[in-house]
């Protein structure tokens, strides 16, 4: 029978040092810097909207912005912290009272500055644009995050696939803003809280998978 000191030397001969993570908050850093790259390339490769210095000057939709923004900064770092095992899931909050500021602050202007669409609609144009704008930043940054928290999947999937899905979406949900002249209080409500309740969804429902499936991918 093998001695306990020889099968702990014999198990671990032949094994490789791990490489240490970098601070959750450093890697968070690396991802809002890579967000903040795609929408300079999107706004070079699109433009903003005409109207974007006008619109800043408006009380709501700038406080509505800066919201949105700091929701996805705060979610992405709450999402870096609670996916290693030592840190309190109490950082699941970080991000919350912000996303009250925002939400409280589209529902607002909905109550108060109700805009027809009018009866032309909305153009299958600009429709299609702000699709492709969804896409064109949802899913780079759903892709980063999952490949940046993949170690997380044995932990806390769940928590943090739905903060990850957050700050997605919030920051989604700016970019639409910022390139998209669709002001209407119904499409607001869409395109701002639709977006980013729809992402936190879809992480509360496929986030073990996925992250599960990206961490097989890229073991």
């Amino acid at each position: 029978m093998i001695d306990t000191p020889d099968l702990i030397n014999s198990l671990s001969a032949d094994m490789t040092p791990v490489k240490r993570l970098r601070p959750p908050i450093f890697r968070a850093l690396g991802w809002l810097g890579c967000a903040a790259v795609l929408l300079m390339l999107l706004a070079v490769n699109r433009g903003v909207r005409p109207d974007l210095l006008e619109r800043l000057h408006n009380t709501a939709f700038a406080t509505s912005m800066a919201a949105a923004l700091v929701t996805g900064i705060l979610a992405a770092i709450a999402a870096f912290l609670i996916s290693l095992p030592d840190r309190s899931r109490l950082w699941l909050i970080l991000p919350l009272p912000m996303l009250v500021v925002w939400l409280s602050n589209v529902g607002y202007q909905c109550l108060t500055n109700w805009i027809a669409i009018g009866p032309e609609g909305v153009s299958p144009g600009e429709a299609a644009r702000c699709f492709s704008t969804l896409a064109l930043t949802g899913m780079p940054l759903s892709l980063l995050l999952l490949a940046m928290l993949r170690y997380a999947a044995p932990l806390r999937p769940t928590a943090v696939a739905i903060t990850g899905s957050l700050a997605v979406g919030a920051l989604t949900s700016a970019a639409l803003s910022l390139f998209h002249t669709i002001d209407a209080s119904a499409m607001i409500l869409m395109w701002n809280v639709g977006t980013a309740l729809v992402f936190a969804a879809m992480g509360a429902v496929f986030g073990r998978r996925s992250i599960g499936w990206m961490a097989k991918r890229l073991s």
